[in-house]
């Protein structure tokens, strides 16, 4: 006869293979420095761009618009692959995260302090950036004229009516959050709406680990396998990585040239500026929270943060950053298989902050007056946004487009900033992974679990050694087995 289980004991039953060992498929980049064949398809993309582009001439203009397509081609491939295979991976990855919980009220206190925890992180990113922004205003270093040579006539300053951005975000804020549950889970995947894909995996995932362990072991074997099958994928996007950064920087170079190349130096450092400062505010929370020394932390992460600068996708190195924080940083595997995954699609506070400073950037360009009321929309349209963006290569320009609008900057403006992209992109989503680490370190010192962290991690083995003996992916514990009648089964 079957034993009837508490739902609240089912947690403590199941065990899915943790997505660490799938950093296997990672291992292989990181060894073979894919960073350094980055950084060199990088300046070899924008020499090539020079010399094809309106700086020096070599061919034509109409000849040299094909040729940049045709570089182009291994960046779409590349963007394309790992943009199929974000949401997938995401939307298994938080499932099998809240399966790995250790127990229902851990599970409780992690969820809710890491949200609040990425909520808090991700305002004070985005006014890190808007001060810079204010403050440096890179704008005034671009020139009307380049402005034009890059887009044309399409460039018209839009005047803003503060009372009415204001009046409808108020109005409209009760209508955004009844939308936030999915009334269509496969169309939120396939229209790429995150933050609906995440609600609907963390039901999905609670409701799991209160069935029977037996009931819920077939769809953590799926989403097993499709969390190998994504893992796959992006080893296969990772060998055209070097040539999709060299076809992106030498197609975007030619169109631009180098004049107005040299005026955006300006914006990229006040974006790397604000990186470097948010990364700092991480080094110090680690420090007065997780008592940990920054320098011991940078030793311990390094390689994981050189490959997620090499992805330029948070999500595709998630198995090496759940590695890293339980072997390297201590975090006990129930913590770290939840924050990580979750974190990978909410936690985007580098994505934020730049993205602050190209809104104020581009106004200032445009010559568009941002007023209290433009501001604080633009706060609360990318705190939102940025809890919404996939963890994909170039997603946050996209996103960008909608923040422009809703404050009306003309958003035919990112023509101006996409040439630099590349580069933002790569370094912001280092600061993103950053970010998981430290907040699997904070959430380990604030929650913590009945187990001491290392016996966490040698049940984790044991479980492993287990796993081969019987080649399952996910293990069902039946001995000690509370029955609702109170008795124990074995």
């Amino acid at each position: 006869m079957p034993i009837k289980i508490r739902p609240q004991e089912s947690l403590k039953l199941i065990h899915p293979r943790s997505l660490k060992y799938m950093s296997k498929y990672l291992q292989s980049l990181v060894e073979g420095r894919l960073w350094l064949k980055i950084f060199i398809g990088m300046f070899l993309g924008i020499a090539v761009g020079l010399l094809l582009g309106p700086t020096y001439g070599l061919v034509d203009p109409v000849t040299a618009t094909i040729l940049g397509e045709w570089l182009a081609l291994p960046g779409y491939i590349f963007l394309g692959l790992l943009q199929m295979i974000v949401i997938p991976l995401v939307f298994a990855s938080i499932i099998r995260g809240i399966a790995a919980g250790e127990d229902i009220e851990q599970l409780k206190k992690v969820g809710l302090r890491v949200v609040g925890y990425f909520l808090i992180t991700t305002v004070i990113a985005v006014f890190i950036g808007l001060g810079l922004a204010t403050t440096i205003q890179p704008g005034q270093y671009i020139s009307s004229d380049a402005v034009r040579a890059t887009m044309g006539d399409v460039v018209a300053p839009v005047d803003v009516v503060e009372n009415e951005i204001s009046n409808s975000v108020i109005v409209s804020i009760p209508m955004q959050i009844g939308s936030l549950l999915p009334t269509n889970p496969l169309a939120a995947m396939v229209s790429g709406q995150m933050l609906q894909v995440v609600l609907f995996s963390i039901i999905v995932g609670i409701a799991l680990v209160s069935m029977a362990p037996q009931q819920s072991k077939p769809l953590l074997d799926l989403l097993g396998s499709v969390q190998e099958v994504s893992m796959l994928v992006v080893k296969w996007s990772m060998l055209l990585a070097p040539f999709a950064v060299f076809g992106l920087l030498a197609k975007f170079t030619l169109n631009i040239g180098i004049e107005a190349l040299l005026g955006m130096t300006v914006y990229v450092g006040t974006v790397l500026l604000g990186l470097l400062l948010l990364f700092s505010l991480y080094m110090l929370i680690l420090y007065i929270v997780a008592s940990m020394n920054p320098f011991v932390f940078l030793r311990s992460v390094h390689d994981v943060l050189l490959l997620a600068f090499s992805t330029s996708s948070s999500a595709a190195v998630m198995p090496l950053s759940i590695k890293t924080a339980e072997d390297k940083l201590g975090v006990r595997p129930s913590v770290s298989q939840f924050v990580v995954p979750l974190g990978a699609t909410i936690n985007m506070n580098g994505t934020a902050l730049y993205q602050g400073v190209a809104a104020v950037f581009l106004a200032q360009v445009f010559g568009v007056d941002l007023g209290f009321g433009e501001m604080l929309l633009i706060v609360i349209t990318v705190v939102a946004a940025s809890i919404g963006t996939p963890a994909t290569p170039g997603v946050g320009i996209v996103i960008l487009a909608m923040i422009l609008t809703s404050v009306g900057i003309p958003a035919s403006g990112i023509a101006l900033i996409i040439g630099v992209d590349r580069i933002l992109d790569m370094s912001r989503t280092s600061v993103n992974v950053a970010g998981d680490l430290v907040a699997c370190s904070v959430m380990e010192k604030w929650v913590g679990g009945e187990k001491s962290v290392l016996d966490e991690i040698a049940q984790e083995q044991d479980l492993e050694q287990k796993r081969e003996l019987i080649d399952e992916d996910v293990i069902i514990d039946s001995s000690n087995v509370i029955a609702d009648d109170g008795t124990a089964s074995v």
